[in-house]
């Protein structure tokens, strides 16, 4: 037992001597492990110090884009007629830390300086500025029932504060409304963008206080924005277009094609005529800047990296002196025929110009009208995309078709000058009286606009079979045979000029409920009482008569270059060729017996001529007028049973006539028919004399 006992003490006993030992070693572990960590804190902290310093104020880069002033457009003398005037403005780049409260206390502190007094704004605008207070915010939230606020939906919760609102009555001063004004541009910005928020009225006060003041508006800036501007008049900008704002920014129509295109949705675009046409070229190449920002998100650095290239410049065939004459012309000539009673009904005037030789337009007027409220506008782009019935002045084309076809030839081109008599229906005759010329050859017809000998040239080409007051037949295909005759001439199709909204002019009906073609309208068509034409194609069709027979395609855009810093030197990347798109297959005779009668129209001495009060004009013209029946369409009446009976008033010519430098094509539609007097013809003197004055060479 002594024995047992001795041994337990001994192994108690060397137990309790060995625990300090191993506590010892355990402490030393944890001392030795401490050590090192803090040895490698130490050698952390000397030797890459500075490296972790920077990687936690690592800056990360972007780059953004910025617009550059659009392209500037001239006339053919190099006058400006659309450029970019320079301007200051207050800018504003948002970085990717801009908090709601942020953009909250800039809006007003910048609303001190500066009033934007040419906009208000919305209901919705000042809601959004006044939940922009945390205290108005959390004012409103409280007012939530709390059925809505159990639910945890923010959207929901959100959507009832911002109704709470709008039934509000919100009462703000102008510097807070110039406030919310602010609030509202800056919340829409995208990251790193740089936007306006006064580019319109800015003070040299303003930027002054601005100026004074940045350190306190991060952000803010002053820059330069552009506008356009017309120093040679505004009445070009029918012609030239219009660009959106930077509010309405990119069209919502062609939105996504914007987009994909590289725009930004508030860039500034071309949306009408000549700055839409002409987009991709006028709107340059952006500028590039790499926009660096710290950690937290704040603006760095901005550095540029491509300072971008202007908008190609567009040198017009038009001359910018000729064309406000034209369009003066035209408004003091249509101004008469309003104040005569002529023009009581009448929707508008239109005139135009152009080269015969290549196509180029040499002016482009117009006038558009409300009867209703007798109120007139520029609407120079109407002779492209309004189309009227034209009369007797479409009748060298038909003429022409019936030499070319042989029906008749410029030696036996007489035919009987007897009215038509259709069962059912009145007399067709010309406007003499009945029996005046028992037979006409082609000239004389030209010159008196027989509309007799173009109804008898019409049946004998198409083969009608007639028996007057009884009978007439025609094939199926008598439309288009004569259609396509006009068409030769570029009448009742697109002349494809270089601006957008281009129509084709309006085909009456060719066939009755029954399928039987309409044989009446057929003889209309030919002495052209039936299917509706455009002025730009009317000029077209007598400048093909003018120049020997080349159809000209029609443009206004002469060159596109680039302008020099300098602004006074256009550098030419493109210059447009004349495009002839058809060659009138006739013979020289065959064009000298239409020449010859609309030499005569002017200065023949018939006393049926139409155009003789023309005949002292020097240069020499020659042309054919026209007179159409149509009645006046009332939009607020469109059932009116006995509308007033109306006519349309046309004028065609070139001049010089023996070597045309100039084709015109004049249309006073709706006028009253005993009060037509000879506006056209007033307006075809002022523009080729006005033309031979400014190009006397």
């Amino acid at each position: 037992m002594k024995l047992t006992k001795k041994n337990q003490g001994t192994r108690d006993a060397g137990k309790q001597s060995s625990t300090p030992i191993r506590m010892k070693i355990i402490l030393g572990i944890i001392f030795v492990l401490f050590a090192t960590l803090i040895a490698q804190l130490a050698y952390l902290q000397i030797g890459y110090g500075s490296r972790f310093k920077a990687e936690v104020q690592k800056s990360s880069s972007a780059v953004v884009s910025s617009q550059v002033p659009r392209g500037v457009m001239y006339d053919n003398k190099g006058r400006i007629l659309v450029g970019n005037r320079a301007k200051n403005a207050i800018t504003y780049t948002r970085s990717a830390a801009t908090t709601p409260d942020d953009i909250y206390r800039i809006s007003n502190a910048l609303s001190q300086y500066i009033r934007i007094n040419d906009e208000q704004p919305t209901k919705q605008q000042v809601a959004d500025y006044y939940l922009g207070n945390k205290t108005n915010s959390a004012k409103e939230e409280s007012k939530v029932p709390k059925s809505i606020r159990d639910t945890q939906d923010d959207k929901l919760i959100n959507q009832r504060i911002n109704e709470q609102v709008l039934s509000e009555k919100i009462n703000l001063t102008s510097r807070q409304k110039t406030a919310a004004l602010i609030y509202n541009k800056i919340s829409g910005a995208y990251s790193l963008s740089t936007i306006y928020l006064k580019n319109n009225g800015l003070t040299d006060k303003e930027i002054a206080q601005v100026g004074e003041h940045l350190s306190e508006l991060p952000g803010v800036g002053i820059g330069t924005d552009w506008q356009r501007y017309y120093p040679n008049g505004s009445s070009i900008q029918s012609i030239i277009g219009s660009v959106s704002t930077e509010k309405a920014g990119l069209p919502g129509d062609n939105l996504q094609y914007y987009l994909t295109n590289g725009y930004s949705r508030n860039d500034r675009v071309g949306t009408s005529y000549l700055e839409e046409e002409y987009e991709p070229l006028l709107k340059g190449s952006k500028s590039t800047s790499m926009v660096s920002t710290k950690s937290a998100g704040d603006i760095e650095q901005t550095k540029s990296i491509y300072a971008g290239q202007a908008g190609s410049s567009l040198i017009l065939t038009l001359d910018a002196q000729y064309q406000k004459q034209v369009q003066k012309s035209l408004e003091q000539i249509y101004s008469s025929a309003l104040a005569a009673g002529a023009a009581r009904y009448s929707n508008g005037a239109y005139a135009v110009a152009m080269d015969p030789q290549t196509g180029a337009l040499l002016a482009v007027a117009g006038i558009s009208r409300d009867p209703s409220k007798n109120k007139m506008t520029n609407n120079a782009l109407g002779v492209i995309n309004q189309s009227f019935v034209m009369g007797s002045a479409v009748k060298g084309a038909m003429v022409s078709g019936g030499l070319i076809n042989k029906v008749i030839t410029p030696y036996s081109n007489t035919l009987p000058d007897t009215p038509v008599y259709l069962p059912g229906t009145p007399i067709k005759k010309s406007v003499y009286p009945v029996g005046t010329f028992g037979a006409l050859d082609a000239e004389t017809a030209l010159e008196v606009s027989s509309n007799i000998y173009m109804m008898h040239l019409a049946m004998n080409w198409v083969h009608a079979k007639y028996v007057p007051k009884e009978y007439i037949s025609m094939p199926q295909t008598s439309f288009d045979t004569l259609r396509h005759n006009f068409n030769m001439f570029g009448l009742g199709q697109k002349t494809g000029v270089d601006l957008p909204g281009e129509i084709a002019g309006i085909q009456g009906r060719s066939f009755n409920d029954q399928g039987q073609i309409l044989s009446g309208s057929v003889l209309d068509l030919a002495y052209g009482n039936y299917d509706a034409y455009t002025p730009i194609q009317m000029v077209q069709y007598v400048a093909t008569i003018a120049n020997g027979g080349y159809r000209m395609q029609p443009y206004i855009v002469q060159s596109i270059g680039r302008t020099a810093n300098n602004g006074k030197q256009v550098y030419i990347d493109y210059n447009k060729k004349p495009n002839v798109q058809l060659r009138i297959p006739w013979t020289s005779d065959e064009l000298n017996i239409v020449r010859q009668g609309f030499w005569r129209v002017v200065h023949g001495t018939n006393s049926w001529g139409t155009a003789h009060r023309l005949k002292d004009v020097k240069p020499a013209i020659s042309g054919k007028s026209g007179t159409a029946q149509t009645f006046y369409y009332d939009p607020d009446h469109p059932n009116q049973k006995n509308p007033p009976e109306l006519v349309n008033a046309t004028f065609v010519g070139y001049a010089p006539s023996d070597n045309a430098r100039i084709a015109t094509a004049v249309i006073f539609p709706g006028l009253d028919p005993e009060l037509e007097g000879s506006y056209t013809l007033q307006m075809t003197k002022a523009m080729v004399q006005d033309y031979f004055k400014l190009h006397k060479k």
